[in-house]
This record gives C-alpha cells, sequence and structure tokens, in this order.
C-alpha cells in the first residue's frame, strides 16, 4: 500500500475576522482528510488587524481538527504584519516532511517567507494569490506593493510549482512581476446545503433580498443601497437581509448601518450582523435573490453558497465567476453602474417562476462544480501532476525543481443538469 499524500497549507491565518478566503483552508483540508490525506496547516493566532485579542489556541503544538490538524504559531512583534519566526523555524526543520505546500496569499510575510523556504528546501510549493495580484488590489498602498511585489514576490512566482486562481478572469487580470507561471484554475468548495429547519415563506410580491459578506467598500453597498431606496420610491416591496460585518473597519459599518437606518428602506430591513450555523444556512434557504455587486471579487465564496441553496444570484460582471452565472442561467449580471443594476433588480423582481427556475438552475451547477469532494479529487490530482513532473524534473536538472515552463491548467465547469 502507498504511504498517503502529505500537504502542508500555510496561510497567514484562519480567523473569522478575515472572511471567506482565509475559512476556504479549513474546508479544503477537511474534504482532503476525508480523501485519505494527511493534512498539515501552519497559521497564526492572528484575530485581526485592528487591536483585537489574538486568538486562544495552543502555540506550536499541533491540534487534531476535522482529520487534520492544525498548528498556530505567534505573531512578533504584532497581529498587523504577520511576521512569525517561530513558524518559519518550524517549516525550515520540518520541509521535508511533506510531498508539496500550498501556499495562501501574497504580501504577507508569513507566506512570503514560506514560499522562499519552501524553495531554498527543494520542496514543491503553490500559492493562492487570494485577489491580491489583481490589479484593484494593487492600487492599495501601490507603491509598497511594488516593491515588495518586484523584489520578494516575484522569485516566489517564478519558482512556485503553480499558481492557484480560483477563476479565469482572476488569471487573466492578475500580475505576476514578469514572473512566468504555471497556473492552475480550481474554484473553491462549498459544503452541502442541510435540508431546511423551517417551511419557506413563499411571497412572490415581497420577495427577500440578501446580502450577506463583510461589509466593505468594495462591496458595492454604495450601488446597492441607492438602488434599493430608487426600488422602494417606484412601489417594489421587498425585505431586505444586511449580514455581514468588518471588525477591521469599524466605522465604515458604522456609516452603512446609519445610512440604512435614516433611509426609507430602514423600516423593510433587517440587518443582524455576522451570521454562521444554522441562522446564516435559514437565511440562504429563506432568500428569494442574493445580490453582491462588488467593485471586484476573485471568486465569491457566498454566491456560491447561495446557489448551493437553490437561491438565484444577482452579481456585478467584477464577480470573476459571472460568467459561468450567465451561461448555467443561475442568476443575473450588472455592471458596476446605478442604472444596470437597477436594471437588473427589475428584470429579477418582476417573475417569480423565473426565479425559480434560475434558483434551480444555481444549485445544480453548484452541486456539479463546487462541493468539496469534487474539489478536493481535483485537488489531489493536481498535487500528484505536479509532485511527479517536479521529481522527473529534478533528475534530469539541477535547477530548482519549482521551476517549470509557463502553462494553464483548468478545470471545465460541469453543466450537466442532474442532480
Amino acid at each position: 500500500m502507498s504511504s498517503p499524500l502529505r500537504i502542508l497549507h500555510v496561510v497567514p491565518s484562519i480567523s473569522l475576522v478575515y472572511g471567506g478566503p482565509s475559512q476556504m483552508v479549513l474546508g479544503l483540508s477537511q474534504a482532503l482528510a476525508a480523501a485519505g490525506v494527511e493534512v498539515t496547516i501552519l497559521t497564526t493566532n492572528t484575530n485581526g488587524d485592528e487591536g483585537q485579542t489574538p486568538l486562544e489556541v495552543p502555540l506550536g503544538e499541533a491540534i487534531a481538527q476535522d482529520g487534520y490538524r492544525i498548528i498556530y504559531f505567534p505573531c512578533w512583534p504584532q497581529q498587523r504584519y504577520k511576521v512569525s519566526p517561530q513558524l518559519w523555524r518550524w517549516f525550515w526543520q520540518h520541509a521535508q516532511d511533506f510531498d508539496i505546500a500550498h501556499i495562501h496569499a501574497c504580501f504577507s510575510p508569513v507566506s512570503t517567507v514560506a514560499a522562499a523556504i519552501a524553495r531554498h528546501r527543494r520542496l514543491p510549493y503553490i500559492i493562492r494569490p487570494l485577489g491580491t495580484l489583481d490589479p484593484a488590489d494593487l492600487r492599495k498602498k501601490r507603491i509598497l506593493k511594488l516593491l515588495y511585489g518586484w523584489l520578494l514576490e516575484r522569485p516566489n512566482l517564478q519558482k512556485a510549482a503553480a499558481i492557484h486562481f480560483t477563476s479565469r478572469i482572476e488569471a487573466e487580470v492578475s500580475r505576476r512581476f514578469a514572473a512566468k507561471t504555471n497556473d492552475i484554475i480550481l474554484p473553491i468548495g462549498v459544503a452541502d446545503c442541510p435540508p431546511p429547519t423551517s417551511p419557506k415563506a413563499t411571497d412572490p410580491e415581497n420577495p427577500r433580498i440578501l446580502f450577506m459578506s463583510r461589509l466593505d467598500a468594495k462591496k458595492g453597498l454604495d450601488l446597492l443601497i441607492p438602488c434599493l431606496e430608487a426600488l422602494h420610491q417606484q412601489g417594489q416591496k421587498f425585505h431586505f437581509v444586511l449580514a455581514g460585518d468588518n471588525p477591521q473597519n469599524a466605522e465604515y459599518v458604522k456609516y452603512i448601518r446609519q445610512q440604512v437606518n435614516t433611509s426609507a428602506i430602514g423600516k423593510h430591513t433587517i440587518m443582524p450582523g455576522f451570521v454562521r450555523g444554522e441562522y446564516k444556512q435559514y437565511l440562504l434557504q429563506q432568500a428569494d435573490l442574493m445580490v453582491l455587486p462588488s467593485a471586484y471579487e476573485n471568486f465569491g465564496i457566498v454566491v456560491a453558497e447561495a446557489m448551493m441553496a437553490g437561491v438565484p444570484v444577482l452579481i456585478s460582471d467584477q464577480v470573476y465567476i459571472w460568467q459561468e452565472i450567465l451561461q448555467a442561467e443561475a442568476g443575473w449580471v450588472c455592471q458596476c453602474t446605478p442604472q444596470s443594476l437597477l436594471e437588473q433588480f427589475k428584470i429579477a423582481l418582476a417573475d417569480a417562476q423565473e426565479r425559480q427556475r434560475r434558483g434551480e438552475n444555481a444549485q445544480k451547477f453548484a452541486w456539479h462544480n463546487y462541493r468539496w469532494p469534487a474539489i478536493a479529487t481535483q485537488s489531489i490530482n493536481i498535487y500528484k501532476t505536479l509532485i511527479n513532473k517536479m521529481n522527473n524534473f529534478s533528475e534530469n536538472t539541477e535547477d530548482n525543481p519549482n521551476e517549470l515552463s509557463s502553462s494553464t491548467l483548468e478545470t471545465q465547469p460541469n453543466n450537466d443538469n442532474k442532480p
């Protein structure tokens, strides 16, 4: 019997404060472990960048969880910049205990140094940028990121066994600082939607609109709230659920809440804050339409979660799975303009039967393309392919085994309508 595949994930933090992209590592690790892979996560006890108390977890020791293990390390001298010499020291000492490393995030010292360690220890590694190579994201702290990117991230990208993008558009728009990269396109998985705990309240004349995401300026609330106000003024009835929070930017959260509370839509809106577990599933299952008009989104985990729950979606064409949504007829797509969003809202809200049809299409598409077991199987195949290429390459050259010719491997969406 062959020994199990040994995968190491390195991620700056898995705190809920940082949202879905970090939490994705837990879902993937659980699915990989269920498939017989030995999975270890290296991360820090960081719990936010605005003075939040670090996670109360044991440090420097393996914690068993859902079939895999997590090892937390402290940040030094503070949480914001994700500097963890103890994590790096552990990785240097144990790099040869693994077959491949999956490193999450760019422009974070934890991940940047981890990739450099993997290079020097000749351990094949994959980098998942988490949208940080998107031109829109690179405009934040532009000069600093240009220097960091060219000096530190470029060699990591160049020598990586692969760069893991979660959508084709993300791969197309991402900057690589002139590095030649071997790209893989693999979406993020989501958990199966549990059976409804209560019947769905059906009122075609008063649909339930759901926004469920981190409250951040890039999420398009500056378009969404005025659009809902315009719909209300025109006589459209609806219930609006604004679910989300952002401990990293309490002032923005306060501003959004005040804006809604003083608006004409305030009495038709509930704002439960950050939701999870059964209540999150309840809100998804009761929704008639999920909306996310983001300015940029490399994937949009909540979109996939809504689809899995059978909810049609209305998203902007800057949510990078918008083409899949159109092809599957799983929702509606707008441009990031008030007029376009309003037009698509009117179309989506005008026909309850069409919303139901598109919701059913959404669920079928998500079932075939976004379930964790399928994502884990594809990930294992990718890991094995890259490891074999590295081994063959290193046998024929003295160069770094991570360096391969540039290419793109894309998983093809399954549009089969069978559940």
